[in-house]
C-alpha cells in the first residue's frame, strides 16, 4: 500500500463520518446503523494509529486529545455577546412589541423568530475556513474563557463545517446544555459513589464545560444548539434570522427543532403558552422563550441599549428555585422498605406550584448537604419532578441547630432499620409485615412464581388492604367466601374460586415460599439455592450470615438481608402463622457441599424467553453449577436458544453444539 493510499482513505473516512454526524445530530435522519458508524470510526482510528502523520486536529478521532490545562486563557469575542432583557409577565411582553412597532413605524404586525430559552451555558465558536479554531464562554460579554479543548469533545459540535463555499471566518453563538436524562444519571452516579451532585442542569452544563481536563468534559452528557452568529468575514449575512439559522444548519450545526416564526404579539402569546404546556415533557430544561425581530435590517434600525438589543426579549416562566425555611425532617417508608428523608417546609411557590415538602433522597445526601431543621434552604422544582433542596443558606442558620440522625427502627412498624455496607439507602427489615410495604409485598407473595394464588390481583389486594381485611399473608388464608363476595366486582362464584385458589396454593415448595416472602435480593434462583442447600426452613432461619454465604449464589449482601429478615421476631411469627394456616411443602435432603446438576457444563444464551430475562436465565444456570460464556466455541456444551436468536445459533449449528429450548433447559435440570 502506497503512502497516498492511506491518506486518501483517511480523507474519505473523515468525509463519511462528518456526513453521518450531520445526518444524526442535525437532521435526526441517520442513514447507517450505529454498528456501521462505529466500524467507520474504528477503521479511521486504526489507520491513524498506523500512520500518525495523517492525524489532523479536525479528525473525528481527536475530540479528546489534550492534557489538562493549568487554567483558562482569556479571549475577546469578535463581537460582544450581549444578554437579553426579560419580560416577566404578559404586560412587559406587550410593551416590548409596542416599542418595536413604534421605533420601526410599522403599520402592521412584526414577524418574530421564536425559540425556547435553554437553561445552559452560552458559548462562542469561531470557525476559520470551516475549521473549529476556538470555543469560549460568554464571560462578561466582551471577554470570555478559552474552552476550545473542551468544546471539541462534544459530538454535537462539528470540528469541520460542511459545504464548499464557507465563510473565511464565522463566529457561531449557541447554548451548551445537559439533557434531563443525562443530568439525572450523572447525579445518581454521584450519589451512589458518595460524590457531589449538581443542583440543576444549568450548573451541571457550566461546570462540565469549565473542567480543566477535557477527558472529564467528554464523560459528561453535553449537547449543543446554535442560535445565532457574531463576527462574519468572507460571506454576506442572510436577510432574516430564520434564514441565518437554516444556513447554519446546512453547514452541519444543530438547530433547536422547536424554533418557529410568529406574527405579532398574538403569535408571541400563543408560542409562549404552547412552550409552557410542553415544558415539562421536553428532554431539556428551559426557563423561558426568546423572541427576536426576524429581519436583520429591522434589527439594525432598532439597535442596542447599553447591555441588550432592542430587537429581542426573553419572556420568562415562573422561577423553579425559591428560598424558604425548613421546619422539620421526617423519614418516609416506601413500598420497597426504603427510608427517605423528607423535608417539611414553610409553603413557598416554586414554578407556579405551592411546595411544602421536598425530598432529601437518602441519608448520605442529607448529610452531604448538611440540611438541618430550622435552616433557610433553596428549593428547586422542575416539571413533574419531586421538589428537592438544592442547598442551605449557611449565613441564615440558627445558632443551636442540630443534624438529624437515621432512625434505628422503622417509623411505621418498628422493625430494625438496616443499611448494608456500601449502600446509600437504608431500609425497614419488616417486609410483608410493615404496613408501608404491605400492598406491594402481598402482590409479590401471590405472584405466579411465588405462591401462585390465581385470581388474587392488584385491585383485589388494594381492596383487601384498604378494608383492613388483610394485614399479613396469613390473613389471606383466613378469608371467608361471604366476606369476599361483598367486595366490589366480586360475586359468589368469584369468591368461591378465590377461596379454592387460596386453598390450592397452600401446597407449595420451600423455594416458592422463600421467594414469596419478599426478602430483599432473594430472587427465584437464590430461593431455590437456599432450599436445595438446607432442605427445610428451620436451618435457614437459624443460619448466620457466614453460614448462608456457603450457599451458591449467596454473597455477603444477600446473606445479610436473609439473616436480618429471618431474625426479626414478627417475621418469624408470620412464618409460623402461615404454617398454622396449612401452608406446607415437602422437605428435601440438603445438598450442602454437593456439586450442582449443571456443574462442569458450559452454556451460551441467545434470543428472548417467556417469563425470564437472559440475565435471570444466566443466574439460574450458574446457581446450579453451570458456567455461562458470551460466545460460542468448541468448548460450549449447550446453546440456550429463545425467540429471535442471533448469529450464535448459526455458529452453534456449525460446531455441533447442542441447542436447548427453554423447556429443554427445564427438562435438563429436572
Amino acid at each position: 500500500m502506497t503512502t497516498a493510499s492511506p491518506a486518501r482513505r483517511a480523507t474519505e473516512l473523515r468525509r463519511q463520518i462528518d456526513h453521518h454526524n450531520y445526518r444524526y445530530y442535525v437532521l435526526d435522519e441517520p442513514e447507517v446503523t450505529d454498528a456501521e458508524y462505529d466500524r467507520l470510526l474504528r477503521e479511521l482510528q486504526d489507520l491513524e494509529a498506523a500512520h500518525p502523520e495523517l492525524i489532523t486536529p479536525q479528525s473525528p478521532t481527536q475530540r479528546v486529545g489534550h492534557a489538562p490545562a493549568a487554567g483558562f486563557a482569556e479571549v475577546r469575542h469578535l463581537e460582544p455577546m450581549l444578554s437579553l432583557d426579560n419580560a416577566l409577565n404578559e404586560e412587559e411582553l406587550e410593551a416590548f412589541d409596542r416599542r418595536v412597532r413604534e421605533r420601526l413605524d410599522a403599520g402592521g404586525e412584526v414577524r418574530y423568530a421564536a425559540e425556547p430559552k435553554l437553561d445552559g451555558a452560552a458559548v462562542s465558536l469561531v470557525y476559520e475556513d470551516g475549521l473549529l479554531v476556538r470555543g469560549a464562554t460568554r464571560g462578561d460579554g466582551n471577554v470570555g474563557e478559552d474552552t476550545t479543548h473542551n468544546v471539541r469533545t462534544l459530538s454535537t459540535i462539528p470540528l469541520r463545517l460542511l459545504g464548499d463555499d464557507l465563510p473565511a471566518v464565522i463566529e457561531v453563538r449557541g447554548e451548551i446544555y445537559m439533557p434531563l436524562a443525562g443530568f439525572e444519571a450523572l447525579n445518581e452516579k454521584a450519589r451512589a459513589s458518595g460524590g457531589k451532585s449538581f443542583a440543576n442542569p444549568r450548573n451541571a452544563a457550566a461546570g462540565s464545560l469549565r473542567q480543566l481536563d477535557p477527558k472529564l468534559t467528554a464523560e459528561r452528557p453535553l449537547e449543543f444548539f446554535a442560535y445565532g452568529i457574531g463576527g462574519l468575514e468572507g460571506a454576506g449575512r442572510p436577510q432574516r434570522h430564520t434564514q441565518m439559522l437554516e444556513w447554519l444548519r446546512t453547514m452541519g450545526l444543530r438547530i433547536c427543532p422547536l424554533n418557529e416564526v410568529v406574527e405579532g404579539i398574538e403569535g408571541c402569546r400563543a408560542y409562549y403558552r404552547a412552550m409552557g404546556e410542553k415544558r415539562d415533557q421536553l428532554p431539556f430544561e428551559i426557563d423561558g422563550v426568546v423572541f427576536k425581530v426576524d429581519r436583520f435590517d429591522f434589527q439594525q434600525e432598532l439597535g442596542f441599549v447599553s447591555r441588550a438589543p432592542r430587537w429581542a426579549i426573553a419572556s420568562k416562566y415562573p422561577a423553579q428555585e425559591q428560598m424558604t425555611r425548613l421546619r422539620d425532617i421526617e423519614f418516609q417508608v416506601g413500598r420497597t422498605g426504603a427510608l427517605t428523608p423528607v423535608a417539611r417546609l414553610e409553603p413557598v411557590e416554586v414554578g407556579g406550584v405551592t411546595v411544602s415538602n421536598a425530598t432529601l433522597h437518602n441519608i448520605d445526601e442529607m448529610r452531604r448537604k448538611d440540611v438541618r431543621p430550622g435552616d433557610t434552604v433553596i428549593v428547586r422544582r422542575a416539571g413533574d419532578v419531586i421538589p428537592e433542596i438544592v442547598s442551605v443558606v449557611m449565613e441564615k442558620r440558627p445558632a443551636k441547630s442540630r443534624s438529624t440522625a437515621l432512625p434505628k427502627n422503622c417509623p411505621v412498624c418498628g422493625s430494625d432499620v438496616v443499611r448494608p455496607e456500601g449502600e446509600a439507602v437504608a431500609r425497614c427489615s419488616g417486609g410483608l409485615y410493615c404496613q408501608a410495604q404491605r400492598k406491594e409485598s402481598l402482590k409479590h407473595f401471590a405472584a405466579r412464581r411465588a405462591m401462585d394464588i390465581v385470581g388474587l390481583g392488584t385491585k383485589l389486594i388494594d381492596q383487601l388492604v384498604e378494608a383492613e381485611m388483610v394485614k399479613t399473608p396469613a390473613d389471606l388464608y383466613r378469608l371467608k367466601q361471604d366476606a369476599l363476595a361483598g367486595l366490589e366486582r366480586m360475586g359468589e362464584k368469584s369468591a368461591s374460586r378465590l377461596v379454592d385458589a387460596l386453598d390450592k396454593s397452600k401446597k407449595t415448595t420451600l423455594a416458592r415460599f422463600l421467594f414469596g416472602l419478599g426478602i430483599r435480593e432473594v430472587g427465584e434462583v437464590t430461593a431455590a439455592s437456599l432450599a436445595r442447600h438446607f432442605g427445610s426452613i428451620e436451618p435457614i432461619m437459624e443460619a448466620t450470615a457466614e453460614e448462608l454465604q456457603n450457599v451458591p449464589d449467596v454473597g455477603p449482601v444477600v446473606a445479610a438481608h436473609v439473616e436480618a429478615f429471618l431474625h426479626q421476631a414478627h417475621n418469624r411469627e408470620g412464618i409460623a402463622a402461615l404454617r398454622d394456616e396449612g401452608v406446607l411443602w415437602p422437605d428435601t435432603v440438603p445438598t450442602a457441599g454437593e456439586p450442582g446438576p449443571l456443574s462442569g457444563r458450559v452454556f451460551v444464551i441467545t434470543g428472548s424467553f417467556e417469563g425470564m430475562t437472559r440475565n435471570e436465565a444466566k443466574q439460574r444456570i450458574e446457581a446450579l453449577g453451570g458456567k455461562v460464556t458470551s460466545s460460542v466455541s468448541s468448548k460450549t456444551d449447550y446453546l440456550l436458544c429463545g425467540k429471535d436468536p442471533g448469529s450464535k445459533l448459526k455458529k452453534a449449528s456449525e460446531l455441533g453444539v447442542e441447542i436447548l429450548s427453554q423447556s429443554g433447559l427445564a427438562d435438563l435440570i429436572g
